[in-house]
């Protein structure tokens, strides 16, 4: 009886694949929302660093689907596998869920390691999920993980591979871990927090509710390298955008009377122009238009005058010979004794035109 009993495990562990479970670390059970992602961590030991990883799905291992490995492209854009030797973790990325995705996944190892995990696709809020799966710290401060979740049961913090804190207060790898689960606008909330961090601490977390855990990278980096240089950076800003206000300020205040007075002066002068304008507007409608130019002589006055010719309809005497003498006495304005002024007009018609020649001759009375 027992030889049988033997055989039979040992079948059931080679289809299974539980032969290897030890050799490769993952999480146990997930759920993604329709249409979401999700990053799962294979964890393997040292000295599979060289050998071929890969992904399956099938309830058993042995007859499982092989859907991507590293040694070669995926036959599917939403899906994707990466190897970090250093680390010793290989992880697939999964995009863009369906619920038909929904079943068993392997996490292999090309010698023979296996461990396996379910993953179930929900209609609607996934059991347990968290906003971004990476997070980033800088060492010696604190990180903080908000796992949101709506089923029940037990909660615990643990890193992949290592030990859990399962109560609210603990540590990992000499960090200090708080766990509080509080209700937020009518959600569950599990916020795990880890304090004084060490470079060492950088890897995969995961968070458990029940029996759903959800992966979680934490990325801790020095101070020196990202806090530092952005604070020495705005710091120097600070003080550099200080001193250019501090100037402008200065200079605005040296600045202010004489332009103000420059204001005035400008001000002043508009209004001046616009008045003598306005005042020589004024002036040159009131003085009625003058056609005459006179020339003051010591022994004769000339006066010369415009005469405008309208042409009429009626036939003109074409006769060059024809002319007409015509005398008129003009007082001029400056003088109050009147002065006789003899005009000698000579008509002169021809082809092209009318001309008329003015004579002007003054005698004094």
């Amino acid at each position: 009886m027992a030889p049988y009993l033997l055989l039979v495990l040992g079948i059931l562990f080679f289809l299974t694949g539980l032969s290897g479970i030890h050799g490769v670390s993952t999480v146990s059970r997930v759920s993604v929302n329709e249409g979401g992602s999700i990053t799962i961590p294979c964890l393997y030991h040292h000295g599979s660093e060289k050998h071929v990883k890969y992904w399956c799905s099938g309830y058993f291992f042995t007859f499982c689907s092989i859907l991507i490995r590293t040694d070669s492209q995926s036959a599917y854009n939403w899906l994707s596998i990466a190897d970090n030797v250093t680390t010793r973790v290989f992880t697939v990325t999964i995009k863009n869920l369906q619920l038909g995705v929904s079943g068993y996944f392997w996490c292999a190892v090309e010698k023979g390691d296996t461990t396996h995990l379910y993953l179930s696709v929900a209609t609607g809020t996934a059991g347990l999920y968290v906003d971004q799966q990476h997070v980033t710290g800088v060492e010696g401060q604190s990180v903080t993980v908000n796992c949101n979740y709506s089923n029940s049961g037990g909660f615990c913090w643990c890193r992949l591979g290592g030990s859990c804190v399962k109560s609210s207060v603990g540590s990992l790898d000499g960090a200090s871990v708080e766990i509080k689960r509080i209700l937020a606008n009518g959600k569950k909330v599990m916020i795990v927090t880890m304090s004084q961090l060490k470079m060492k601490n950088t890897g995969w977390y995961w968070c458990a509710v029940g029996d759903l855990q959800m992966p979680v990278h934490i990325t801790v980096n020095q101070p020196n390298t990202i806090q530092s240089n952005t604070t020495t950076t705005n710091q120097n800003n600070g003080g550099t955008d200080e001193k250019r206000q501090e100037r402008i300020q200065s200079l605005l205040e040296v600045l202010f009377i004489p332009l103000s007075l420059l204001g005035v002066v400008i001000a002043g002068i508009l209004v001046t122009w616009k008045m003598l304008r306005k005042h020589k507007d004024k002036k040159a409608k009131d003085q009625p238009p003058n056609t005459s130019v006179q020339s003051a002589d010591s022994e004769q006055d000339i006066t010369y005058s415009t005469v405008s010719h309208t042409r009429g309809t009626a036939q003109q005497d074409l006769n060059p010979e024809s002319h007409s003498d015509i005398y008129s006495t003009v007082i001029p304005k400056q003088h109050r004794t009147a002065q006789k002024v003899n005009f000698k007009l000579s008509k002169h018609i021809h082809t092209a035109g009318i001309a008329y020649y003015f004579s002007v001759l003054r005698s004094r009375t």
